[in-house]
């Protein structure tokens, strides 16, 4: 196991910040990822190639870029035609990375983006995003939410609007639950099954990894304005895989926060499925990892910095490390603060904290 960054549009100045911080590999997060479309909208294998070696060059590996997967899921359900456009590009951009020499590339299956209901104050004053499934409102979740990569309004000056921000690209095609007309449990399998089935094969063929990041957060039994997250339980994350349980190409960008937040036992959770799905169990499926922790658990909780929430973070590598688990631990969703309004401070915070825990657990880095 080693240090990974996610990052968005990262510069030459943060990709030096990311390797004098010891980070191995990177994620590039960006999406819409202009920068490597070709004329048609699709990936570029050569703007792929040439973005793999402009990492290599500050001594660092891309290991993931986000596929962004747009509207594809809820268009499967509402508009078929729109669907399948889509699915026409994503398998360019799956054999670009592939020919550009990317092998796993990370999605969502969150078509309602990352839902929140406001902010709490944590440590030292830093905002933290919640989600309480008590407080829902459809206004709370405008203004809190995390949408595609446009982070939540956390009341600072300055800080991105998500409101502001709506169907603009950077929200990745998602809406909000109380307009996306309602999504039962069989349509929310329905249109995974869809994209699962449409894009395996061709990432199959070319040796490049899917990595999909379950829901975010568990909904409650009978979901929130009819929409259901099928992805929101350990169960759930099994049926996933059983869709294509033979197949290497097929697995998780293995999130532990959204994993912690499945129980009101967060750290139980966390280590019964690095245990049902890291190498141990057979064929791996954790093909990246958002090292993060919560306070709380099921339906009621905040985000956190590692070394303070209720996941047992030392338990957690220890776990990795046993189940045969040799990959990339990214933090994630840190707090916000207008002291550091770029987080990379926080970010610097949690890949030391990460740096220790692998020591401590003897894991060679």
């Amino acid at each position: 196991m080693y240090l990974g960054e996610q990052l968005i549009s990262p510069t030459d100045e943060r990709m030096r910040l990311s390797a004098q911080l010891g980070v191995s590999g990177i994620v590039i997060d960006t999406r819409p990822n202009f920068a490597i479309q070709g004329d048609d909208g699709a990936w570029d294998a050569g703007k792929v190639a040439a973005l793999r070696r402009w990492v290599e060059g500050f001594g660092m590996r891309l290991e993931v870029m986000a596929l962004d997967v747009g509207s594809v899921l809820l268009d499967s359900l509402r508009q078929p035609d729109r669907a399948q456009a889509i699915v026409r590009r994503l398998r360019k951009d799956i054999q670009a990375a592939a020919d550009g020499g990317v092998d796993t590339l990370k999605y969502t299956v969150a078509m309602v983006g990352i839902t929140r209901t406001g902010v709490t104050e944590g440590r030292g004053g830093m905002k933290c995003s919640t989600f309480r499934a008590a407080d829902y409102k459809a206004e709370a979740d405008a203004r809190f939410s995390y949408w595609g990569v446009v982070l939540p309004e956390d009341g600072t000056k300055g800080a991105q609007s998500p409101v502001e921000a709506k169907g603009a690209p950077e929200t990745c095609g998602q809406v909000m639950a109380s307009e996306a007309g309602g999504i039962s449990e069989a349509e929310g399998w329905k249109a995974i099954e869809y994209l699962v089935g449409e894009l395996l094969p061709t990432a199959e063929k070319a040796g490049v990894r899917l990595a999909c990041h379950p829901h975010d957060p568990a909904y409650p039994p009978g979901g929130l304005n009819g929409v259901h997250h099928v992805l929101g339980s350990i169960g759930g994350m099994r049926r996933f895989i059983a869709l294509a349980p033979e197949s290497r190409s097929h697995g998780f960008n293995f999130c532990q926060g959204t994993v912690a937040e499945m129980s009101p036992n967060p750290t139980e959770a966390v280590l019964e499925a690095i245990g049902a799905f890291g190498p141990a169990s057979g064929i791996n499926r954790i093909f990246m990892v958002h090292f993060r922790n919560i306070k709380g658990g099921y339906l009621d909780f905040r985000e956190a910095m590692p070394d303070e929430g209720s996941v047992d973070m030392l338990k957690c590598i220890a776990a990795y490390r046993d189940a045969g688990y040799a990959g990339i631990l990214c933090p994630d969703h840190v707090p916000l603060s207008d002291v550091d309004p770029g987080r990379e401070r926080f970010f610097s915070f949690c890949l030391g904290y990460t740096r220790g825990l692998l020591q401590a657990a003897g894991v060679r880095s």
